[in-house]
């Protein structure tokens, strides 16, 4: 049997999730989680719509003291390192690109508070071209990642 806070929960995490636009960008599949209570990571699928490429160039959120944008390279000896990616994720026109565990994500360092799972988190993301898109991003604790490169999704995929 479901209790209340289970099925508000389970409402607010659908309602969320929905895509949200953006001078053709769209965002999907959006959620994030924690890997410790001072640490976390957002994850998402950017679709460019438009007619031309752009670029997701930032990220910001209260959430945490810094917010970058992130991937993991595999050095010489097959270890995987994170790493701050400052020239940001190109985004073809008419492609996608997924922001994934495991490869690129928007990293938050220094968590005010541990993700609690079914909160949600505010987080603009700067575009070089279409701007800034505020969105609403559900924590989701429990959800596993999906296969590809090394038991995760693809880094880009093409519509």
């Amino acid at each position: 049997m479901f209790n209340s806070k289970t099925l508000l929960t389970a409402g607010a995490v659908t309602l969320f999730a929905l895509p949200a636009f953006a001078e053709g960008i769209m965002i999907n599949d959006a959620y994030a989680r924690s890997s410790s209570p001072k640490a976390g990571a957002a994850f998402m699928v950017i679709e460019n719509t438009g007619p031309e490429g752009d670029r997701l160039i930032a990220a910001a959120s209260d959430v945490a003291m810094r917010v970058e944008l992130h991937t993991h390279k595999i050095d010489a000896n097959g270890v995987a390192k994170m790493m701050e990616v400052e020239e940001g994720f190109p985004i073809a026109a008419g492609e996608s690109h997924a922001l994934a565990r495991g490869g690129d994500h928007v990293m938050f360092m220094g968590l005010k508070e541990p993700f609690k799972n079914g909160e949600v988190l505010t987080v603009t993301l700067t575009f070089e071209k279409a701007g800034d898109m505020t969105i609403e991003i559900p924590v989701d604790l429990d959800r596993k990642p999906m296969g590809g490169p090394l038991g995760h999704n693809a880094q880009s995929m093409k519509n």
